[in-house]
């Protein structure tokens, strides 16, 4: 009986370890940062943070001023919201660097 006991203890030891060593699930993003990308393809070209974005995105034309409507959020001094490739894409007014990219459903976000 007290192997049987012991052998019992064993396999929940063995159980609960393998329980606890289980990977543990990731959470989804919430709020604007589940629209947040990494890359995303614009112009037939792929583009990542830190690249530098075409010389047309970097003008007044393709500026957004209303990007509160956007439901995007207020980019600091020196740098300006743009929209390349279904994406809003925020880039540094001295470079052209890309800075952060949300994906273009971000419009939609309530």
């Amino acid at each position: 009986m007290a192997k049987s006991k012991l052998l019992l203890l064993g396999v929940l030891m063995s159980l609960a370890g393998a329980v606890y060593a289980a990977p543990q699930p990731v959470t989804a993003p919430s709020g604007i940062q589940a629209y947040e990308e990494q890359e995303f393809i614009a112009d037939f070209t792929k583009f990542k943070i830190g690249d530098t974005a075409p010389a047309l995105y970097q003008t007044p034309e393709y500026t957004i001023k209303q990007f509160q409507l956007r439901n995007l959020p207020a980019p600091d001094a020196g740098t300006h919201w743009t929209y390349m490739g279904e994406n809003y894409v925020l880039i540094n007014d001295a470079d052209g660097k890309i800075l952060k990219a949300y994906n273009g459903d971000i419009f939609y976000h309530r």
